[in-house]
C-alpha cells in the first residue's frame, strides 16, 4: 500500500467535501419565498441538503480521523485487533478504521 498516494486521495476526496459543505450552506442561506407552495417545495429541498451536509460531515469526521493515523504512522492498522487492513479493503474503504473481520463483528 503507498501510503503517499492514499494520503493524497484523502486529502483531495476531504477538499471537495469541504466544497460541497459549502455549497451545501450557502444554499441553505437562501431566502425563504413567500409563496406558500413554493415555500414547502423549497422546505423539501432544504430537509435533503440537510441530510447531504450531515453524511458529507461525518464522512469528513472520518476522513479527519484517517489522516490523523496517517499522520501517527498506524493507518492501516486495526484498532481493535492491532492486525494489518488488508490494501484490498483499505481500496475500497480508505477511511476504514477496522479490519473486515472487526468491522464484521461490531
Amino acid at each position: 500500500m503507498d501510503k503517499g498516494r492514499q494520503e493524497e486521495q484523502l486529502l483531495a476526496r476531504r477538499q471537495e467535501l469541504l466544497a460541497a459543505l459549502g455549497r451545501i450552506e450557502s444554499e441553505l442561506d437562501q431566502p425563504a419565498t413567500a409563496d406558500l407552495e413554493d415555500w414547502a417545495t423549497e422546505r423539501e429541498g432544504d430537509e435533503v441538503l440537510e441530510a447531504l451536509g450531515h453524511a458529507e460531515s461525518a464522512e469528513l469526521r472520518a476522513l479527519d480521523a484517517a489522516l490523523d493515523r496517517l499522520a501517527r504512522g498506524t493507518y492501516g492498522t486495526c484498532l481493535t485487533c492491532g492486525e494489518p487492513i488488508s490494501a484490498a479493503r483499505l481500496a475500497a474503504v480508505p477511511t476504514a478504521a477496522l479490519c473486515r473481520t472487526c468491522a464484521a463483528g461490531a
